[in-house]
């Protein structure tokens, strides 16, 4: 299991950084600087495919997948008018969906955000032998302890909240982040059967609420997709890390890849790109208009 440095994350997350991204950005672009080496010109349109409404999931009729090989965008920074092209966009759920396009709501499940320890019951943190909560250093979140079935009923208990409210705002689709938090966590403390078992919670409740749910990441427990409950994938870096395949085979056409590399989209492209979704954005994912923005899709890279 590969932890990314810099693992995405919701648009609260984003902001203590987006200062120090206009600064440290580097790299060009015809749409602006990137922090990646040389890039392709940003998107005026991406790949054609199906209209913003994609066919029903299996078993689920009133649960509508992303469609397969449609533009795509990754707004977690900041939302903003789609680029040309787009019919499918992923936002926060502190954030409105985005008009005419089919919209993906991130949440951030298995951690706290930066500094909502306090939102969170004290024995709901995961704590180490010590007794200290156990963060995610990268991001300064705190684990939550979905090691017990009680206590993963209590913390899917106040997401059924944020799930009601994507849905009542008007998005299709969840998308629950840090699958992998288990294996980020310190030895015997969460399992990958923990990690499994609360998101089996938090997707049947997106059902019932008719929303589709995306797992984020993650290769190695991809083949319990059914098992868990999810529809589609929402992948980070597959190409750079050459796991688009371990995808695939569970999701078949079903996946979203976000590059954030030359090479991690070339790879994907070359791959996948008649096949899945795939867009290149910049690491730090700041609103078009914004020094480091860049959005490319495989024909314009």
């Amino acid at each position: 299991m590969r932890h990314r440095a810099l693992p995405r994350r919701s648009a609260l997350a984003l902001a203590a950084v987006a200062t120090v991204t206009a600064l440290v950005a580097t790299g060009c672009s015809a749409g602006g600087d990137d922090d990646e080496d040389a890039a392709p010109p940003p998107s005026t349109s991406s790949p054609s495919g199906p209209a913003p409404s994609g066919a029903p999931a299996e078993g689920r009729p009133n649960v509508t997948l992303p469609p397969v090989h449609a533009g795509f965008d990754y707004q977690l920074g900041a939302p903003y008018d789609p680029p040309p092209g787009v019919s499918v966009v992923a936002r926060d759920r502190t954030a409105p969906p985005a008009p005419g396009v089919y919209n993906i709501c991130y949440i951030n499940a298995f951690q706290a955000q930066p500094g909502a320890e306090k939102e969170w019951d004290p024995d709901l943190l995961l704590r180490d032998a010590s007794g200290a909560v156990v963060m995610d250093k990268d991001w300064n979140e705190a684990m939550l302890d979905v090691g017990s079935d009680a206590k993963r009923r209590r913390i899917a208990q106040k997401m059924y909240g944020w799930i009601d409210d994507c849905a009542a705002k008007g998005y299709k689709a969840v998308d629950p982040d840090n699958y992998d938090t288990y294996a980020r966590a310190p030895k015997g403390l969460l399992t990958a059967a923990d990690a499994k078992a609360f998101l089996s919670l938090l997707a049947a409740h997106a059902h019932e609420k008719n929303l589709a749910v995306g797992q984020k990441n993650t290769p190695e427990l991809a083949p319990a997709r059914k098992e868990v409950g999810l529809d589609f994938a929402v992948v980070e870096e597959c190409g750079q890390y050459e796991e688009c395949a371990d995808y695939a085979a569970a999701f078949g056409d079903n996946m979203i890849v976000i590059e954030y590399t030359d090479q991690g989209m070339k790879r994907a492209c070359k791959g996948w790109g008649d096949k899945v979704s795939i867009v290149r954005r910049d690491l730090r994912l700041v609103e078009d208009g914004t020094k480091g923005y860049h959005h490319a899709t495989c024909r314009t890279s």
